[in-house]
């Protein structure tokens, strides 16, 4: 009808027009009409969210929407909420919209390319299922253009969320004046202050560069997702799990990439299980690991050419051109570019927090009990915790659970312990409890039971190249009734694997309990319940 048709339009305009709302800077609105509950209020807001990161923009939504919508509360009742955000630009100028590292410059674009760098490597084993198939080239920006589109449409969709929730988004520097003021400096240096009965610290971290000379000229996976030409042959310094990511889905991608590791490969862990990563990478994938030797200088060298005319050229050889890498004790080597994944620092220095009385580490940590810091009104989440996993869903549920006790009667805490991660390198890598040597150290040698075995998975039964490095299950186990402390998984879809594992480990499970299951036939997952070679710890 007509009327429907006028009501279709008069909806879509509405939300439309939240939506345009929300990629503006909202400042508070003082004239705002307010409820009786509003009235009251001493301060500006009820929560503010410092940070507009996967773990912030949880927290903000959950505070801002009562989990039980029966019970029919007045919107103009629900806590006033506004989340504070501001991306520094890079060194090399990158920035970003809402979302945090996660969405922008981290999980998801990481994900999207080693994707990218399967699909390669499943196109070149196509031939022995049968298939014909052309030679296989791959284009940097294509591929690019498509991560980054995707990337901007998740974070427009986080600012309309914000919006049809009533959450200010107030972009700016934001740092305590006073324990309940926040002083905000915009992009063109214009300064606001709000107050709130709470604030929630939710500013995650940014890359290190290394103290060298000429560091700068290096980028970080705060650049890298989003260049718009291929970084060509590329020097990628650090062992951490960014490092050996990004050096997996470049090598797939046909960049041949060179890895520096500072020192061991995915420090904290399984050592076992970190080397087998990197003999897979080092092996298998032909990636060269220079062990042992450390950049001590960058310099620019004349461009005699670059990699910016032809995305599918391979460098092979040094050829004086980019970046020229000092070492020790190493000749010095040539790339169009150097990535350091060398660890991360918590982005607290700015916040003022000695003007509110919150508590930090020499790090720059925050301390926390509960998520609640030395000022009682003042919590945090996320990778700026002392102590705590710095993985996205982490903060995540921290947030969620935080905001339901802030406002919601909620009363769960967050558990730290059992977080299932995967690192997504070439041979994946999940993982959930605890590695052999932290089990060790935690209950003695003695108690302490492992369970290994190798795997040959069926997408590798035809391959004529399949790897020498086979994929791999670990149960590290404890006690006469033999609980699975630590569940280790390097192979196809790790990530799905280990997932529904960690629920079975957060129950207790036992390695009986993993016998006692039927497995799924033909899977990689079954060979977890059907173990029988032990190495018994003691004395090793």
């Amino acid at each position: 009808s007509t009327q429907s048709t006028w009501e279709s339009l008069d909806g879509f305009a509405a939300m439309f027009s939240r939506r345009v709302a929300a990629h503006r800077c909202v400042w508070p609105s003082w004239s705002r009409a307010k409820s009786t509950t509003a009235a009251a209020r001493s301060h500006d807001y009820d929560l503010v969210v410092i940070g507009g990161g996967s773990g912030g923009l949880a927290c903000a939504k959950a505070a801002a929407s009562d989990p039980d919508p029966a019970r029919g509360r007045d919107s103009l009742a629900l806590p006033k909420v506004a989340v504070v955000d501001f991306v520094e630009p890079s060194p090399h100028g990158t920035t970003w919209g809402l979302g945090g590292t996660c969405v922008n410059v981290g999980c998801i674009p990481k994900k999207l390319m080693h994707i990218a760098s399967n699909l390669g490597k499943s196109m070149g084993s196509a031939q022995s299922f049968g298939w014909s198939t052309a030679p296989v080239t791959h284009n940097w920006e294509s591929l690019a253009e498509a991560v980054q589109g995707y990337v901007r449409r998740l974070s427009f969709a986080y600012k309309g969320e914000l919006a049809d929730r009533s959450i200010d988004y107030l972009v700016g520097r934001g740092a305590f004046a006073d324990p309940h003021t926040l002083e905000i400096v915009d992009y063109r240096g214009g300064k606001r202050q709000i107050t709130s009965k709470m604030f929630v610290i939710a500013t995650g971290g940014r890359p290190r560069y290394p103290d060298i000379a000429g560091a700068q000229l290096g980028i970080t996976s705060d650049d890298l997702f989003w260049l718009q030409r291929s970084p060509g042959r590329t020097l990628v310094v650090g062992g951490s799990y960014i490092a050996l990511e990004c050096a997996g889905f470049l090598a797939g991608l046909g960049l041949q990439p060179v890895v520096a590791p500072r020192s061991v490969l995915l420090r904290g862990f399984d050592s076992e299980m970190a080397k087998m990563v990197g003999a897979h990478m080092e092996v298998d994938c032909g990636i060269p690991f220079l062990h042992g030797h450390v950049p001590t200088a960058l310099t620019r060298v004349d461009a005699g050419h670059t990699n910016n005319n032809n995305t599918n050229t391979n460098h092979t050889t040094n050829n004086n051109s980019g970046i020229r890498v000092e070492f020790a004790n190493l000749a010095p080597l040539y790339f169009d570019t150097v990535l350091f994944a060398t660890g991360r620092k918590p982005l607290t220095a700015g916040l003022n927090l000695d003007k509110a009385g919150v508590a930090v580490d020499a790090a720059g940590k925050v301390v926390t009990e509960n998520e609640q810091t030395s000022a009682p009104h003042i919590y945090a989440i996320g990778d700026i915790l002392q102590g705590r996993p710095e993985l996205t869903p982490v903060a995540v549920k921290a947030g969620r659970l935080l905001a339901a006790r802030l406002f919601w009667g909620g009363t769960a805490h967050m558990d730290y312990d059992l977080v299932p991660t995967t690192v997504f390198t070439p041979l994946e890598y999940g993982c959930v409890g605890l590695g052999e040597e932290e089990a060790i150290a935690r209950y003695g040698a003695s108690e302490i039971k492992v369970y290994r075995t190798a795997l040959t998975p069926l997408e590798d039964a035809l391959a004529d190249d399949a790897p020498p490095t086979s994929p791999f299950c670990k149960l590290v186990c404890r006690g006469a009734d033999e609980v699975v402390a630590g569940l280790h998984y390097a192979g196809p879809n790790a990530g799905e694997v280990v997932q529904g594992f960690a629920t079975a480990l957060r129950l207790g499970a036992r390695k009986a309990d993993l016998d006692a299951t039927v497995g799924i036939h033909p899977t990689c997952a079954e060979t977890l319940t059907t173990m029988d070679a032990t190495r018994t710890v003691a004395g090793c």
